[in-house]
């Protein structure tokens, strides 16, 4: 999870077509911040840390709704979009048929708490359909959880390779100096995911993958958020960035992230 905030934080002042499309800059600035990248893969992680163990779907996907709009509420200025923040802020509960990123950058949390990975991708699933039923959104969560389940596990990178293109049919074969000079912002899972999921793959650590990740541009918090997420599992996360990640934490976020951590 703190993988995920960490690419979130880094990524923010890049956004909307920002980034200098290279690897050399400051990895924290004045000013960098958690956006609602953080704020969401929190309230998945809060959702999925209080279910019970014999909880139903239907169980799992309102506990999924109740935590995010509560979360969102509580951090009302993060930088939602627009569909989901009409979501967030009335009493509706239902999915609205989207395939934006946003469902593959809040994930994290599930590609840890699981001990197979049909499990994996299934609650991977869950907390993608609440909001992001489009199978875009859907394939879009379930792959960034399988490259962390992956991971963790001890596959290499050509094996998470392999499952990605074969499981889920992205593109993988394009490499970051191909992706790079076109790459624009654009908010879909197809056009986010393949695209975070090479720069871990070309990354050779942690801070790599971030700084691969950013140099990409496009939409870039998201897409160095799920970079990240997966980083932290094959690589860990330094001890440097993550001190001065957590500096940057809500006492809330952290409570979350404690938890989390004592579980995994």
């Amino acid at each position: 999870m703190l993988g995920a905030m960490i690419g979130d934080m880094i990524g923010a002042p890049y956004e909307f077509d920002r980034s200098p499309k290279v690897k050399e800059f400051p990895l924290f600035q004045r000013g960098t911040a958690f956006t609602d990248d953080s704020v969401m893969t929190c309230a998945v992680g809060d959702a999925l840390l209080s279910l019970p163990k014999d909880a139903d779907d239907e169980t799992v996907r309102r506990e999924l709704v109740r935590k995010m709009k509560k979360w969102g509420r509580t951090y009302p200025d993060a930088g939602y979009g627009s569909s989901f923040y009409t979501w967030l802020f009335t009493d509706r509960t239902d999915p609205y048929g989207s395939y934006g990123n946003g469902s593959a950058m809040r994930v994290s949390s599930a590609g840890w708490l699981y001990d197979s990975l049909s499990e994996t991708e299934k609650m991977a699933g869950l907390s993608a359909e609440v909001t992001h039923n489009h199978p875009e959104g859907i394939k879009g969560a379930q792959a960034v959880a399988a490259c962390i389940y992956l991971a963790r596990n001890g596959s290499t990178k050509q094996e998470i390779r392999n499952y990605v293109t074969e499981r889920f049919g992205y593109d993988l074969s394009r490499t970051c100096d191909e992706i790079r000079p076109e790459y624009r912002h654009v908010e879909s899972c197809q056009k986010t995911v393949p695209e975070a999921i090479t720069a871990f793959l070309e990354g050779d650590s942690f801070e790599d993958v971030i700084r691969t990740a950013v140099s990409l541009g496009g939409d870039c918090d998201t897409l160095t958020c799920i970079a990240s997420a997966i980083a932290e599992a094959f690589y860990g996360i330094p001890g440097e960035i993550r001190s001065e990640a957590l500096k940057r934490l809500t006492e809330e976020m952290k409570e979350v992230l404690d938890r989390f951590e004592k579980r995994i």
